[in-house]
């Protein structure tokens, strides 16, 4: 009998130890995972449903995300684990459901609370995350749940500020301001009107050169085959755009590039001193999107954003398509100039109108609406 329990028992042990030791095989760290799957999207071994590359901004974004869930699970002792589920457990389902859970309301808590995010970089951060956890579970096979699929991606239209067409005539024309320019100020004056006129990316604006300018039957064309999108933009340039790039030129190579080198945070502090120095300093107010409330983000003086200082190299793009479409143009012709999809979804993020304008074209249906226009 105490042979049959010793052999009873020492078979229950056995179990215990076999079932321990799945239960560790099933438990798996998360951030090795993910920082396969950055390298596995850089290096092309995942591509887009429609088998393109994934683009090093969209890559970018997940190193920046491994980065901060590193930092949380650092900060905040949170153990960031994924769970193969054996099965239709109720109760292990019920226990991965309360740790994703608990996840989601922490990372959130950490990102608005101890990093000072808004809505944008938090959903995006969130975007990366179900995006690389649909990975594991679709083209890895890993059982994880669909718990993951319940975090809620904020998101937040950030706005990017337009110069007016009047402000943009200004830089243009007004040659008593250029002589008062310094060498960086006129520099950065040539690029912005520039970038305010072909609605480049500022990465295919940075990578001009000159053999993509070409003259054709007494015309300049700009050529350009845009980094991001692939997509080949042949435009004809008007005289001062052309001057800006005539009397700028300094090599005689065409492989030279039109524009000087500059970091994207020093250009943007160059922009936002040109429209100081054009005397754009009204106060208008910065305000973001915070867990969901808008708040006023204020100068480290403690006081509120002038115009000047929302200004960056995001404006020449938007002040260009604006001003296409302002003038006259149709969206289709904008979209071939801009290099925007015929289906874009972010081309209407770039549309800023002025308000003088939404004046007019309110007081045009007003004045249709007018009964003394009624017959």
């Amino acid at each position: 009998m105490k042979l049959i329990n010793s052999i009873v028992e020492l078979k229950i042990y056995h179990y215990r130890i076999l079932f321990s030791h799945k239960k560790m095989q099933k438990s798996i760290q998360l951030l090795p995972l993910f920082e396969k799957f950055i390298a596995d999207s850089y290096k092309g071994r995942r591509l887009k449903p429609n088998g393109e590359k994934i683009k090093p901004q969209t890559v970018d974004n997940y190193k920046y995300a491994m980065k901060l869930l590193t930092d949380f699970s650092n900060d905040s002792k949170f153990e960031l684990r994924l769970v193969v589920l054996s099965g239709k457990n109720q109760r292990e389902n019920k226990k991965e459901a309360a740790y994703w859970s608990r996840l989601y309301f922490k990372l959130s808590d950490y990102l608005y609370t101890k990093r000072k995010c808004h809505d944008n970089y938090v959903g995006n951060i969130f975007k990366c995350l179900k995006v690389f956890l649909n990975y594991l579970s679709k083209k890895k096979k890993y059982n994880i749940g669909d718990f993951y699929k319940e975090f809620y991606v904020r998101k937040e239209e950030i706005p990017v500020v337009s110069i007016l067409p009047e402000q943009l005539k200004f830089l243009i024309h007004n040659k008593s301001f250029e002589e008062k320019l310094s060498l960086k100020l006129k520099s950065t004056k040539d690029l912005f009107v520039f970038g305010c006129t072909v609605a480049l990316r500022l990465s295919d604006l940075m990578a001009l050169r000159y053999m993509d300018i070409n003259f054709h039957e007494g015309n300049y064309y700009l050529y350009n085959k845009s980094i991001k999108s692939g997509q080949i933009i042949k435009v004809r340039l008007p005289d001062y755009a052309v001057g800006i790039i005539l009397n700028g030129k300094k090599s005689k190579s065409p492989k030279s590039k039109i524009f000087i080198n500059v970091s994207k945070s020093q250009l943007n502090k160059n922009i936002r001193e040109l429209a100081e120095f054009a005397g754009w300093t009204e106060c208008v107010g910065k305000f973001r999107n915070k867990n969901g409330k808008i708040i006023e983000l204020k100068t480290t003086n403690g006081k509120s954003y002038r115009f000047c200082d929302l200004l960056s190299s995001h404006t020449m793009r938007r002040t260009a398509v604006t001003t296409m479409l302002m003038s006259g143009m149709t969206e289709t012709v904008v979209k071939k100039i801009s290099g925007h999809s015929s289906n874009s979804r972010t081309f209407y993020r770039y549309i800023n109108f002025a308000q003088p304008y939404l004046d007019h074209e309110i007081d045009r249906m007003h004045n249709f609406l007018s009964v003394n226009k009624i017959k």
